[in-house]
């Protein structure tokens, strides 16, 4: 085990030694993100471009949105040579649509309704780009709500109101602690980055 930890260590003491030579670029407004690219222990960045939106084409599968969106973002920035920029979109999906960020209580009240009892898809997609090149993946968590009842429903969005959030949840916050009874992949693909594959990505690139 101390074998282990000790080589763990090494890695993650190069990768901040690589990227010191690097400037990470986070370009999220997102506090999760940030919350979870830190606990990899990694100096970044936070440079959010504003005017950048969040549309996709007509006719493109669901579960490629969230990439296609986290290109579309990336390709908005200028960089210099030194910066490695990560670009990040999160969805969720139900019965093969979308559910984006609600518009105001009642429209979070009836996404939670429709996702109670039932499984979904979280799906993120990542970009990572510097001037000679980008990466672009997604990843694919499925979480599955046990039947909320409406007083939760309500108690949830009137305390909590997450509307700056895709499908109406956060799994960290109460709703997740009480309603979520599987999760079959990232737990912090959920929340809205891929950590663990972010950081084997990351590394590609150094």
């Amino acid at each position: 085990m101390a074998q282990l930890v000790q080589g763990v260590r090494v890695v993650t003491n190069k990768l901040r030694k690589d990227l010191a030579l690097k400037k990470l670029i986070l370009a999220s407004n997102s506090p999760r993100r940030r919350e979870l690219l830190k606990g990899l222990d990694l100096d970044f960045e936070v440079r959010v471009k504003r005017g950048v939106g969040e549309k996709y084409p007509k006719g493109i599968p669901v579960e490629s949105v969230s990439e296609y969106i986290s290109r579309e973002k990336a390709d908005a920035y200028d960089m210099s040579d030194d910066e490695i920029l990560l670009t990040a979109d999160t969805v969720v999906i139900l019965d093969g649509e979308i559910m984006g960020k609600p518009d105001d209580a009642e429209a979070a009240r009836a996404m939670l309704h429709k996702l109670s009892g039932r499984s979904h898809y979280v799906v993120t997609g990542v970009t990572i780009k510097t001037t000679q090149g980008s990466e672009s993946f997604s990843d694919v968590t499925v979480v599955t709500f046990r039947k909320l009842t409406d007083e939760e429903i309500n108690y949830y969005v009137d305390r909590y109101k997450p509307f700056d959030k895709a499908g109406s949840y956060g799994v960290q916050e109460w709703i997740g602690y009480v309603g979520v009874t599987h999760i079959d992949g990232s737990f912090y693909n959920v929340m809205g980055l891929p950590v663990e594959r972010v950081y084997e990505e990351l590394k590609k690139f150094l």
